[in-house]
């Protein structure tokens, strides 16, 4: 089991840090190997489902993921999605918090436990940095683009 935590402060007003990380269908564009399928009608809402597939070809994997706390921010006040993976592969919860930070910009924390089959407790590390790692650049990335 993985777990970690990301933090960014970005310029940038809390409703729109919080499109650039909740419209889930943006998140196949930064993650490789991946695409993004939303299985329940928007917009976005506890119960919302979507899928990650992960992979190429005959090594590809389903992410279901279930939206289980959904609360927007407004201009001053934080917000936090929970996301809990079902998969059969992959388990575990993310949570994104966006919330004031300095000088009017937005402080984003990424926290997730991270659960992959098959993947033997003596490599938790390995798993932590890789998924930091990915997930961070993800991040980055999601909060850059408009």
């Amino acid at each position: 089991m993985a777990n970690f935590s990301l933090e960014r402060t970005v310029p940038l007003p809390l409703p729109e840090a919080w499109r650039r990380l909740t419209e889930w269908p943006r998140h196949a564009e930064v993650v490789p190997l991946t695409r993004i399928r939303v299985t329940t009608p928007a917009p976005t809402h506890e119960g919302t489902r979507f899928v990650a597939r992960s992979g190429l070809g005959p090594l590809s994997f389903d992410d279901p993921m279930e939206v289980t706390v959904w609360q927007p921010p407004s201009d001053d006040t934080p917000g936090l999605c929970r996301l809990e993976k079902r998969g059969r592969v992959m388990r575990g919860w993310a949570e994104i918090e966006v919330r004031p930070g300095p000088g009017g910009r937005a402080r984003v924390v990424w926290r997730e436990e991270l659960r992959v089959r098959f993947v033997p407790g003596v490599l938790d590390g390995v798993l932590e940095r890789t998924a930091r790692f990915v997930f961070g650049r993800a991040v980055n990335r999601l909060l850059r683009r408009a």
